[in-house]
């Protein structure tokens, strides 16, 4: 894994991209800029190679409004109600950028960051990326300093695997995720109605007209949010408010495990997401509109992707019964979540 230079950033630092690859043909293409995904190519059920991640190969497109595509979002990713929190009687308020909202870890979140990468090497071979970034006390608005470490891998069974591990000097919310937009039919191939969803989990946490986060569980029986059965998205979206996505409550609560399946009939890709986090946020990409054209010269219109972001609760440290995120000195968090692409 030799960088190349991606680009250079207005103040002249070097932006550089890195290409993890495996037997099978696969590849996994990083930039240092947010630790972001800028493509990923899996076989389809005939052996074909195809981008599956909308984004785009120019740093200037990447620099310009981006929906967050591939990045790595913190400090916390989701929405804090009105942006605040109370650590230990001290209260903080963080800039709301989505309405009454803090979305994605503020106005220059993680995915606008430089992080440092260097390949490490695995006992099974796979190619492997470590990405590194401190975090400083008062950035966006959070205590602490925070020392990140994310490490991606491709495996040979075409496994997409992310480990984070957060160290801080003084208590502080953290609440990474990844922002991939997955079209398995192929990045710029249309929309992703056709895909069949399925996500594991019983219970949601509803929002309001803000999307602001209620504290509360309800289940998603007999509510369109249910997708314990695979479901077609075409059917599924209009049934949506807002056409969205909502933020489910996961099972597993502990352990790596399946959370949800993706299937796209004609190609034959399937992606199952696995981890140890307590949420997962279904994003349909609603949202875009067609005024982003992507690496393939075709505008991304609404359902362009789907994103699952695993991820704590963004309001965790207010309701740490729903996915606590307070992490405290000498406690490190560490969280895995793993991308599997298969074929039917």
């Amino acid at each position: 894994m030799t960088p190349r230079l991606f680009g250079t950033l207005p103040g002249g630092e070097a932006v550089e991209a890195y290409t993890l690859a495996n037997a099978a043909g696969a590849s996994l293409h990083v930039i240092t800029l947010g630790g972001t995904v800028t493509a990923l190519r899996v076989p389809d059920r005939a052996g074909n190679l195809t981008d599956v991640v909308l984004g785009f190969d120019r740093l200037e497109a990447c620099l310009s409004g981006h929906m967050y595509f591939g990045a790595l979002i913190g400090r916390v990713a989701g929405r804090t109600p009105q942006g605040r929190f109370t650590i230990d009687g001290q209260t903080y308020q963080l800039a709301c950028n989505n309405g009454p909202n803090h979305l994605h870890g503020g106005r220059v979140g993680f995915d606008r960051r430089l992080w440092t990468a260097r390949p490490v090497a695995r006992p099974d071979g796979a190619d492997s990326l470590r990405l590194t970034y401190r975090s400083p006390d008062g950035e966006e608005g959070y205590p602490g300093n925070v020392d990140l470490a994310v490490t991606c891998t491709l495996t040979a069974a075409n496994e997409f695997i992310i480990e984070t591990e957060a160290t801080v000097d003084r208590a502080t919310p953290v609440c990474l995720t990844h922002h991939s937009y997955f079209n398995l039919a192929g990045e710029g191939s249309g929309s992703v109605e056709g895909h069949d969803l399925e996500i594991f989990s019983d219970e949601r946490v509803p929002f309001d007209a803000h999307m602001t986060l209620s504290g509360r569980r309800e289940p998603v029986a007999s509510t369109p949010a249910d997708f314990r059965r695979a479901r077609r998205l075409g059917d599924a979206l209009p049934q949506l408010f807002k056409s969205h996505g909502d933020l489910y409550l996961l099972r597993n609560a502990g352990p790596i495990a399946p959370v949800a399946r993706v299937v796209e009939p004609r190609s034959g890709r399937v992606l199952t997401v696995s981890t140890d986090e307590p949420c997962l946020q279904f994003y349909s990409a609603v949202d875009l509109d067609g005024s982003l054209v992507g690496k393939s010269g075709r505008a991304y219109g609404p359902f362009a992707g789907l994103c699952l972001e695993c991820q704590g609760y963004a309001d965790g440290v207010n309701h740490p019964e729903l996915g606590d995120i307070l992490v405290r000195p000498g406690q490190p968090q560490r969280r895995t979540t793993i991308y599997a692409f298969s074929t039917i």
